[in-house]
Parts: C-alpha cells; sequence; structure tokens
C-alpha cells in the first residue's frame, strides 16, 4: 500500500483533502436489524450501494448521496425476502431504490461526527441523524486514495408508511416499528 498524498489536519485528525469520492459497492455494506418476535432479532443487508462524498475545505460542510438497490435485501431466508421486497414493506417494483442525501454535519468530536439527511424510502422523505465514525484514509495497493467509515441510525418504518404488521397471541408484534441501520463503508477518490 501506498501513503496517502491527499491528507490534511483537521484537530488532530488526519482527514482528505479536498475532493470527490465514489462509494465502492464492492466494499460497501448496509445493515438492517429488527425485532421480531419481540424476543429476537432479524439481520438484513442491501448491496450495490453507490453514491458520492465530497469532502469540501471546511470538512464540516463535506456532503454525501448514496442510493441503494431495494431489490437486494438479503436476509438469507428467500420467502422472507419476498415479502421484503413487496408492497407490505420496500415496494421495490414501485421504488427501486432507497437514497440518502446530507443536508450538513451538525458536529464532531475527534473521530465522530453526526451527519444529517434526508433518507427516502417508498417515496417517503425523512430527516435522520447518523453516528458517523471515520476510520481513516489510506493508500492502495492500485495506486487509489481510500476513505473508510462507519454509521448507524434508527428510524421508525412506520414514518416511511411500513405499516404492515401481525399480533401475537402472546403479546406484541411480529416485526418491531424501530429499524437500527448499521452501515460498513469504502470510497475512493476520483478527483
Amino acid at each position: 500500500m501506498t501513503a496517502p498524498t491527499h491528507v490534511r489536519d483537521f484537530n488532530g485528525l488526519t482527514i482528505p483533502a479536498p475532493g470527490t469520492y465514489s462509494i465502492d459497492p464492492a466494499h460497501t455494506e448496509v445493515g438492517a436489524v429488527v425485532r421480531h418476535l419481540v424476543v429476537s432479532k432479524v439481520r438484513g443487508s442491501f448491496h450495490n450501494v453507490t453514491g458520492t462524498i465530497t469532502v469540501a475545505e471546511d470538512p464540516l460542510k463535506s456532503s454525501v448521496v448514496a442510493e441503494i438497490p431495494a431489490e437486494t435485501i438479503n436476509t438469507r431466508v428467500a420467502d422472507r425476502d419476498a415479502h421484503l421486497r413487496s408492497a407490505d414493506f420496500l415496494d421495490v417494483e414501485n421504488h427501486p431504490k432507497l437514497t440518502f442525501a446530507s443536508t450538513g454535519v451538525v458536529k464532531s468530536d475527534g473521530n465522530e461526527f453526526v451527519l444529517r439527511g434526508d433518507l427516502t424510502i417508498r417515496g417517503v422523505t425523512r430527516e435522520v441523524e447518523l453516528a458517523v465514525e471515520f476510520d481513516g484514509v489510506t493508500g492502495t495497493p492500485y495506486g487509489t486514495e481510500m476513505i473508510s467509515f462507519t454509521a448507524s441510525f434508527e428510524f421508525d418504518r412506520e414514518d416511511f408508511g411500513i405499516l404492515w404488521n401481525q399480533a401475537l397471541e402472546t403479546g406484541g408484534v411480529m416485526v418491531s416499528k424501530k429499524v437500527k441501520v448499521e452501515i460498513d463503508a469504502q470510497a475512493i477518490r476520483q478527483q
């Protein structure tokens, strides 16, 4: 690997110099976790995420836009995945992509940031805040420069019109309203 050449200091943290990075679909995963049958959790993931990260001169004015193909949801159970793709949940026939567009960095502390933005699912847009951890910037063996980060946030799926559920005889419901999202991402400098 080569040392990154487009870096600078930001409050003691080595960050990329201003520029544009493309999210690397081969090294990016968006995961979702929901409570199932009240006591257990179901995990799923989305793949082939694309998007652009623009690192600004003022790092707190940096931005990100991302698209997630809804049909890539994978919980490792084919019937459940088919149901999640249906109109009961993601409605991929009418809404093939989930999107995120940041509106601003609202807080920073070391390598941790709070990123606010607009999440769109099923054609409904709501504001969310992501807890982002910047993992670093490095050169790759291929002569490119890469940044890496993790992020997480929660949202109420009913805010996006995802209302399907089933009451349980023992109390509670089959699927929780709250969805926890976990992101592991890499992006490659384009300019």
